[in-house]
């Protein structure tokens, strides 16, 4: 059986009456499609977790964030692109892709969270330097915009700033890459790194 957290139910209250309705909806839609689901508060915003971190969500000023642990695997998978694009990156409810592709983006989403978990791990034969990633001119341009944000990216960690610089180099799209940078200038201003939602407090 699946578990509601209260506290969730206090996050939705409390968030900005535009994202309530949303919240609700991205709430309900995951648990139908998994009744398993597990509910629970972590980094702060809703975390939903099946055989391990599966999904979250969080409200911001003009938006609510969603997405998949494994959100980059995901993506990979014929037909899912799209729907976690959309599911993303919201500002009302219309603008969710269906009920039925959501569903569909949640147990394929289930079945490669217990696919990842039952592999055996490979033993690290050696380490290697990963390729340099580029910063694309638009997110050069977009932090030198801020003071803020720039002096923050300078301080993040190698790793930390490679997350930013490949999830916008892996758009494949000019509005998805406008859209990431958007969003990681206001993350990176806020001295958040890329999988800040995932860390642990």
């Amino acid at each position: 059986m699946g578990h509601r957290d209260p506290r969730v139910d206090d996050y939705i209250r409390t968030a900005a009456p535009f994202a309530q309705p949303i919240l609700t909806e991205l709430r309900e839609r995951l648990h139908q499609a998994c009744p398993d689901l597990v509910e629970t508060i972590k980094w702060r915003m809703p975390t939903f977790e099946h055989g391990g971190i599966l999904a979250g969500m969080a409200a911001f000023k003009k938006h609510v964030s969603f997405g998949f642990w494994q959100d980059q695997q995901l993506r990979e998978l014929p037909g899912l692109a799209a729907i976690l694009e959309a599911a993303g990156r919201t500002a009302s409810v219309d603008e969710l892709p269906s009920r039925r592709a959501f569903a569909k983006a949640v147990q394929r989403a289930v079945a490669l969270r217990a696919a990842t978990a039952s592999a055996p791990k490979r033993k690290a034969t050696g380490k290697s330097q990963p390729a340099k990633v580029a910063m694309h001119p638009e997110f050069e341009r977009a932090l030198a915009a801020s003071k803020r944000a720039t002096t923050a990216f300078s301080a993040f960690p190698p790793g930390a700033q490679r997350e930013y610089l490949e999830w916008i180099a892996e758009a494949k799209q000019d509005t998805t890459r406008a859209r990431r940078i958007d969003q990681a200038v206001e993350w990176i201003a806020e001295g958040k790194r890329r999988h800040w939602k995932y860390e642990k407090c």
